[in-house]
């Protein structure tokens, strides 16, 4: 095996060979300053003295394809076959709509990635004999891998059906056309299955899946708010655990759309977040710390203040909504079932949702709550997004759906500087996708209740476990792809159950995983298939979000494969071959002709695309959105909502939704578990109002998403792991308790598992909080301790009762010097 290591003289410490590279001519990237990032010491051939005078044999375009909702072009210097610099974007200029697209420092570290010790370098078997997990490998030719997947294929379809074999959720690769890794409709691995009659699907995904299922039920399916450029015409924006200058901190991403509108316009900005977030510490005139899981009882309680001192937009909640007082309500509903009456106290529990009722739930001050209910009720119109934090609780699509409801209740849907209270949207470019293909299998599971249908497969129910498309789970999960992912363990509610689950090889039979890395996932396959980078190969990529800009990427092919890694596309093909339907999944073209298909197919709905040889010359090719007022989402519905209804059973915005009214007397539930038709606030297990009275595990855990990396993706590349150690944040107040000091080793635990990691004390954290960025590589030691310190070691498999999501930031633990 090659390995890769920093060339220094011996005997330097890293500070003093800094300062040496420095004199001897090198150009030094200090890990953690964007701007500076590009040339690597000592990284392949060449040392840190004589890298940056390296004369590149050409430069190309290429990008940085994972899931952090940005997609960034990147300009790769060869040098003899290798990349020895990475360089930004250097078209456009500092101006919204036309701005550079310069990636952040996870895609300017991609070398790290690509000559990473870990790549894969050729097929792998497990030993047979061997636990899954244990790490006996056997290197096997091509041949043999694809022969024994067809094999495999082929008699788990006749013994079990086409339902025994699942896609995996994966967005290791995502952003590409051709190797898009999800949605799973559309990635390669689909394409194949299709070919011999589908596959198990799933809906939802692990960022938004309580999001997601909400808003079908409360605006009859996906809006997006308006983009983060239309702030400009707002008096006020909120973000409620919306963290874009973290999670998308690039010029593909939000950040810089954010940045300059506030730099620009210096609209009033509050930030909603258990945590003072770069977001919070960047944009915010103000940070409202409140307790996680508790958004929808501050939206109670800000709603409180505004019905009571009418300072909400009556006129429009009853023009373009359904269920916010009595006079508006679906047919059949009992007296009292209100938005307003839950509010007012005059609802079924009788409690008023008063500031003081807020206060004991969120942790917020009633004073402040009140402020905010009428500073929220004054303006107008308020610019409202949610981030992905809210919803991925217990109670998160009451979470979400009580942020749309706020943005009703200050009447700023449909217009400039308003919004839905979803995401934020962007102007984007209508790309097309012919190489996706239908799934002829209609049956599909929540995206985290794989694990359940391996265990249990048969047992699983609509009614109970959310199965779309029939009755039943007839079969269990038998054979699993991951293409491109760590969701089979890493990013998987608590990992060591479902490790345990893995190990067992007579229930799922075969665990094929296509990566270029030993992630934790690829440690628990049965045959380990070795991808190619993106620097690899050649693929069209879908632009990200960025405001008020529309950009399209080819990404070009780089270098030649490294060790005896395959395009994914080759595999597809070679598997198809053996199971007789390799012309029907290709259509004779090769990845390149796919490639210039996509273009040709994308021009009829953008003219004024370029040729694809004229887009892989320009590298990257940018539009500015038609009109300066930002995306504005549900204008038509706005201007005219009976000519424009929504796809909800009224044609309104559903505050009360009567479907949800219906799930909640049909629907079988866990104890605790509850479906509400209005927004409420619930309280649930493991969340704030138990952890007030938990003696063992008294402290809430969440996972926010950290610079390091996007997810997993980086999370073992040694520069980023430098620059942003992992680390638990813990208020001072609780560190103090616990004779915790900044800098201390800790271990953070609870019944299902135990993390060791060191404790940053910082009253950036709510008390009673604590936060463990999520996508840590899980590394348990001898003892079980998971030294990576992956939050999923303490997260559970318990889904939210809608969505049945992943609610991982629903969880309680306890913390303790080591």
């Amino acid at each position: 095996m090659t390995t890769h290591t920093t060339a220094r003289p011996a005997g330097l410490e890293r500070r003093s060979f800094l300062k040496w590279s420095a004199a001897a001519g090198g150009t030094v990237a200090l890990a953690g300053a964007a701007s500076h990032f590009g040339v690597l010491p000592g990284v392949g051939p060449a040392n840190a003295a004589t890298v940056s005078s390296l004369d590149a044999d050409r430069t190309v375009w290429s990008s940085c394809n994972v899931n952090c909702g940005s997609r960034c072009p990147l300009r790769m210097q060869v040098k003899d076959g290798r990349i020895v610099r990475v360089l930004p974007d250097n078209t456009g200029d500092d101006e919204l709509g036309t701005q550079q697209i310069r990636a952040c420092v996870r895609g300017r570290s991609i070398r790290h990635r690509i000559y990473n010790p870990d790549r894969l370098k050729t097929p792998l078997r497990r030993v047979a004999g061997t636990r899954r997990g244990a790490g006996e490998w056997e290197e096997i030719s091509w041949e043999e891998a694809f022969d024994e997947i067809a094999s495999t294929i082929q008699r788990l379809i006749k013994d079990y059906g086409n339902e025994s074999i699942y896609l995996n959720y994966g967005t290791g690769t995502l952003g590409g056309t051709i190797t898009r890794s999800w949605p799973p409709i559309e990635t390669p691995v689909a394409r194949l299955m299709n070919c011999v009659g589908g596959y198990l699907n799933h809906y939802g995904d692990y960022s938004s899946a309580q999001i997601a299922g909400a808003v079908g039920y409360h605006y009859g399916g996906w809006i997006g708010s308006n983009s983060l450029d239309d702030a400009k015409n707002a008096q006020l924006q909120i973000l409620f655990g919306n963290n874009t200058l973290e999670t998308r901190m690039s010029g593909g991403g939000e950040t810089f759309v954010s940045q300059q509108t506030k730099k620009l316009h210096n609209v009033r900005t509050i930030v909603v977040d258990p945590r003072y977030s770069d977001t919070a510490l960047g944009l915010a005139d103000e940070w409202v710390a409140l307790r996680p899981g508790t958004d929808a009882a501050l939206v109670a309680g800000i709603a409180h203040v505004m019905i009571s001192e009418n300072l909400h937009d009556q006129k429009f909640l009853d023009r373009y909504c359904v269920g916010f007082d009595e006079d508006h309500m679906p047919d059949g509903v009992p007296a009292g079932s209100s938005y307003r009456s839950y509010i007012m106290g005059e609802g079924p529990d009788g409690t008023e949702k008063t500031p003081d009722w807020a206060a004991s739930v969120t942790g917020v001050p009633a004073s402040s709550i009140v402020r905010l209910g009428r500073e929220i009720g004054r303006a107008r119109p308020v610019h409202i997004t949610q981030g992905w934090g809210p919803q991925r609780h217990a109670n998160g699509e009451n979470q979400a759906r009580a942020i749309f409801t706020l943005a009703a209740l200050t009447g700023s849907v449909g217009v400039p500087g308003g919004g839905t209270g979803e995401r934020e949207g962007a102007y984007s470019l209508p790309m097309a996708n012919p190489f996706a293909t239908e799934n002829p299998v209609q049956t599909a599971i929540s995206v985290f209740g794989w694990t359940d249908a391996i265990d249990h497969g048969p047992e699983m129910t609509a009614l109970r476990d959310g199965v779309r498309g029939k009755d039943k789970l007839d079969v269990p999960i038998k054979m699993v792809w991951q293409y491109a992912g760590n969701a089979l363990t890493n990013q998987h509610g608590d990992i060591n159950r479902t490790v345990k689950l893995l190990e067992d090889d007579t229930r799922c039979e075969l665990i094929v995983v296509i990566d270029n890395q030993m992630t934790v996932s690829a440690r628990y396959a049965d045959i380990v298939l070795p991808d190619v980078s993106n620097a690899e190969q050649l693929d069209i990529i879908q632009q990200g979000s960025a405001g008020n800009l529309g950009y399209t990427i080819v990404a070009d092919k780089v270098i030649e494969p490294l060790y005896d890694c395959k395009t994914v596309y080759e595999m597809m093909t070679e598997i198809a071959r053996r199971l007789g339907v390799e012309q029907q999944f290709t259509e004779g073209r090769t990845q390149e002709e796919w490639v210039a298909a996509v273009v040709d197919a994308s021009r009829e709905n953008i003219p004024d695309l370029p040729s694809f040889e004229e887009l892989r010359e320009m590298g990257v090719w940018k539009v500015k959105a038609p009109t300066d007022s930002g995306n504005v989402a549900l204008a038509d519905f706005r201007a005219d909502p009976e000519a424009n209804p929504l796809a909800t059973p009224s044609g309104k915005i559903e505050i009360f939704s009567q479907q949800l009214w219906e799930l909640a007397r049909t629907w079988e539930l866990p104890e605790g578990d509850r479906i509400t038709a209005l927004p409420e606030h619930l309280d649930t297990w493991e969340g704030a109002a138990e952890a007030r009275a938990n003696a063992t595990y008294p402290l809430q855990v969440i996972g926010h998403h950290y610079k390091q990396r996007t997810h997993s993706s980086y999370g073992n590349v040694d520069w980023m792991k430098e620059a942003h150690p992992q680390v638990v944040w813990i208020n001072p107040g609780d560190a103090a308790e616990r004779g915790i000091a900044n800098g201390d080793l800790v271990q953070v635990f609870n019944d299902r598992g135990r993390i060791q990691l060191p404790a940053r004390v910082t009253a950036r954290i709510a008390p009673g909080v604590m936060s463990v960025p999520q996508g840590a590589w899980y590394s348990p030691d001898r003892r079980g301790v998971d030294v990576g310190g992956s939050v999923n070691s303490l997260t559970s498999w318990h889904p939210s009762p809608i969505a049945k999501g992943n609610a991982q930031h629903t969880t309680l633990a306890q913390v303790q010097k080591v």
